[in-house]
Formats: structure tokens, C-alpha cells, sequence
């Protein structure tokens, strides 16, 4: 009897791809194996940093939101709250962009990004990071979260005395970032295909490849999966709370998903677009006119609150929480207040994203979820189909990886029934904003 073939060997009269061969000696290669277990020996302490570090910003946010202002007799912080707040912000934002190396980390108007994160700029990082996003900046955390990790892991490898080749740099900068951005993600999953579109190994090929398979996968699932009440194969469930039930998909909500991907896409635009000239008019004088940028953020948040009533913080925060309380409780909001905290989040974006510190994914989820609240009502929409497709739009548009986008909201909201409007929405809005016209370049 002949002897069975192992795995990794090709079939008789096959030629191996040369590509295999590479993996094949990389994988065997005493160095690289001790790359990988030096990652995986550093992914402890980043992501222990990185779990603290998220621990006191949202202690010093608590703090400074609910705590005191209960502690002087206001239920809600009053409509002029963000003012104090985001002043010192700005001053001290602008303080460590012109005075400490590496200006607090890359300006979040370009995207997010690894960089040339070094530990000797780690100092600013933080404590840009610590007087932004507490404090009111209309701002995620994850911008923050990747420079630490990639900062500590060079550290460590610095401190073990590892060699410091460029390939290993690379990728132990790229481990770091992985084991802190998987904090806030609460999902390794997020973490990984973010990396690997941040990382952009393969470049412009690689949306070229991987957008039509994303594209045919989201129409494979409609057949699959069906439409209506026709189920198809179970596709399980994630964690979300939701208060009404995961529809089942019908003809309707797949052909508003589009039409949403298409006019999120436009209407962000200009707000990308605006957020990159603010960082192009800070860069000139950075210290007074990030406090601008910043009093001019607080303004949106305080007219906001004048106007409606309700708290400023729904403006004047990344909208991560203020997102979780939309979902669990959409109704609570009227038309007269999503259209308010979507204009004003969005000029309080612009401004935050051009002159303070932090990252673009948790303002362009929120902001995407409301315009998806808003747009509900259209003949045929529902609220989970439209905060879907509105999410899943602003996120690819905001911050052009696709993928990642698409593995994010998926998990947000807890049902893999929402995939294939989360895959159109998030193709149609990234090729819109691709073909749109560029805003100038952020350095």
C-alpha cells in the first residue's frame, strides 16, 4: 500500500509555487521563530498598557462629565460645559505639537496609520491623547492605542537588546499595535485586519484584489441567506444590544444600502476634506490655533445642546457610548435631534480631527448610525438595516479600509443576518470616495 502523501509536500508532476517554498523556509527559520515568540512574550505588557491606558481615559471622562458635574448639582453637564474643557485641550495639545518630539502623534485627519512611531515620542502620544479625548475631543482612542503598542513593543525589543533589523522593526512595531488596538476592539479579529489594511503590504493591489471578492462574497451571502422569510443557512449571532429583533433581509433594504452608501460617502466628503485643510492651517501656528479648533469644537457642542436640550456630551465625545444608548433606545431621538448632532458632531469632527489627537473610527460609526436612524423610515428601510448600511458607509469612508470596516460593524451589531448590507455599503462607499477628489495631504 502506497505511503500517504504529507500535507505540505505537491501532488506527483506539480510544481510547488515559488511563494510556498518562501513561507515554507521563512517558517523554518530559527530567527523568525524567535520573532514570534518574542511577540507574543510583548503582546502581555502592550496589551496590559493598553488596557490601563483605556481604564484612565474613561475614569478621567466619567470624571469629568458625570461626577462633577452631580457634584455641583447638574444632572447633565450644562450647555456651556465643553467650553472650559476643550480650551484646555487645545492649549495643551498645542503645547506638546510644538514643543515635544513627535508633536503628540500623526494628526488623526490622515487616517488611521502606523507611522514612524518611535519610544522616544511616546511621552507626547500619551499625553496628547490624556488632554484630548477625556476632555471632550470629538475623537476615538484607536490612533493613541497603535502608537503605544508599536512604541512599547520597540522598547522591549530595545531594552532585551533584540536584534534591530528593518524587517524585524516592522514587524514587531506591527504586534504591538495588534495587541493594543484589540483592547478597545475587544476582538483580536478587528485587530488583525485592521493591521494588515493599515499595514498596506500589498498597496494599491490589494483593494484591487480584495474589493471585487468582498463585493461578490456580500452578493453570495444574499443567495445563501436569501430574501425575505426564505432563512437559508443559520448564520449566528454576535453581541449587540439591539432593541428591536434582526430583521430578515428583503429586495428593499439591499437597494437602500446603496442609495446610503452613495450619500454618506458624498456627504462626508467634505468633511474629510475640511478636516485636512484645518490640519494644514494648524500646522502654521500651532498653539493658538488648536485652541481654536478646539473652542470652535465646544461651540458645536454648546449650540447643540442650546438647540435641543440635551446633553452636550452627545457632541463633544468620540461617540462610543452616546452610540450604544442610540442603538439600545433609537426612538428616544427625535428627527430634530439627529439632524442636529449630525451636523454639529460633524463640524465638531472636522475641527477635532484637524487639530487635537486621537482617531477617526468611533465619531464616523456614531455619525453613521444616526444618519441610518434618521433614514429608517424610508418605504421598505428598518432601523437595523439602516444603521447597517450607515455605519458600515461612513466607516469605509472615513477611514478607506474596507475590510475592516466591514469586520467591525458586523461585529457591533451582533448578527452576521446584516452582513451582506454591511459588504455593499461599505464597497460602494469606499469606491465613491476613491473616485471623489482628493483634499490636500496631511503631514
Amino acid at each position: 500500500m502506497p505511503q500517504p502523501r504529507p500535507r505540505s509536500e505537491p501532488p506527483p508532476g506539480t510544481t510547488q509555487p515559488p511563494e510556498a517554498d518562501v513561507l515554507r523556509h521563512l517558517l523554518r527559520t530559527p530567527g523568525y521563530l524567535k520573532l514570534l515568540a518574542f511577540c507574543a512574550l510583548i503582546g502581555v505588557p502592550v496589551s496590559l498598557a493598553a488596557f490601563w491606558f483605556l481604564v484612565a481615559l474613561h475614569k478621567a471622562e466619567h470624571a469629568l462629565w458625570a461626577d462633577l458635574p452631580e457634584a455641583l448639582g447638574w444632572d447633565v453637564p450644562p450647555w456651556w460645559w465643553p467650553l472650559p474643557l476643550l480650551l484646555v485641550a487645545g492649549t495643551a495639545v498645542g503645547l506638546i505639537a510644538a514643543h515635544l518630539p513627535g508633536r503628540g502623534g500623526h494628526i488623526p485627519a490622515a487616517g488611521v496609520q502606523m507611522g514612524d512611531t518611535t519610544p522616544a515620542v511616546l511621552p507626547g502620544v500619551v499625553l496628547a491623547a490624556a488632554a484630548s479625548l477625556p476632555l471632550g475631543a470629538v475623537l476615538g482612542p484607536e490612533a493613541p492605542l497603535i502608537a503605544l503598542g508599536t512604541a512599547l513593543a520597540l522598547l522591549f525589543r530595545d531594552l532585551s537588546q533584540a536584534p534591530a533589523t528593518p524587517q524585524g522593526t516592522a514587524l514587531v512595531g506591527a504586534a504591538g499595535a495588534a495587541a493594543a488596538i484589540a483592547a478597545i476592539f475587544g476582538n483580536p479579529l478587528v485587530a488583525a485586519v485592521l493591521l494588515v489594511e493599515v499595514a498596506g503590504v500589498g498597496g494599491p493591489q490589494l483593494f484591487a484584489v480584495m474589493l471585487p471578492s468582498l463585493l461578490s462574497t456580500g452578493i453570495g451571502s444574499l443567495v445563501f441567506t436569501g430574501l425575505g422569510r426564505w432563512t437559508g443557512l443559520s448564520t449566528g449571532d454576535l453581541t449587540l444590544h439591539l432593541s428591536v429583533p434582526v430583521p430578515h433581509l428583503d429586495a428593499a433594504d439591499v437597494l437602500w444600502s446603496v442609495v446610503i452608501a452613495v450619500a454618506l460617502a458624498l456627504a462626508l466628503h467634505p468633511v474629510l476634506n475640511g478636516a485636512r485643510a484645518i490640519a494644514g492651517y494648524v500646522a502654521a501656528r500651532p498653539l493658538v490655533r488648536t485652541v481654536l479648533c478646539a473652542l470652535g469644537a465646544a461651540a458645536c457642542a454648546c449650540l447643540y445642546a442650546l438647540l435641543t436640550g440635551r446633553s452636550p456630551v452627545e457632541v463633544a465625545s468620540s461617540g462610543q457610548a452616546t452610540l450604544a444608548a442610540l442603538a439600545s433606545d433609537p426612538h428616544a431621538w427625535g428627527v430634530g435631534a439627529l439632524i442636529a448632532v449630525l451636523a454639529f458632531k460633524g463640524a465638531g469632527y472636522a475641527l477635532c480631527l484637524g487639530s487635537l489627537r486621537g482617531g477617526p473610527v468611533f465619531p464616523a460609526l456614531f455619525l453613521g448610525g444616526a444618519a441610518g436612524v434618521l433614514l429608517a423610515p424610508l418605504p421598505g428601510l428598518g432601523i437595523v438595516p439602516a444603521m447597517a448600511a450607515g455605519m458600515a458607509a461612513t466607516a469605509a469612508g472615513a477611514l478607506r479600509l474596507p475590510v475592516s470596516s466591514v469586520v467591525l460593524v458586523v461585529l457591533l451589531l451582533g448578527s452576521a443576518a446584516m452582513m451582506p448590507v454591511v459588504i455593499l455599503s461599505a464597497v460602494v462607499a469606499f469606491v465613491v470616495t476613491e473616485m471623489l477628489p482628493a483634499g490636500r495631504a496631511v503631514h
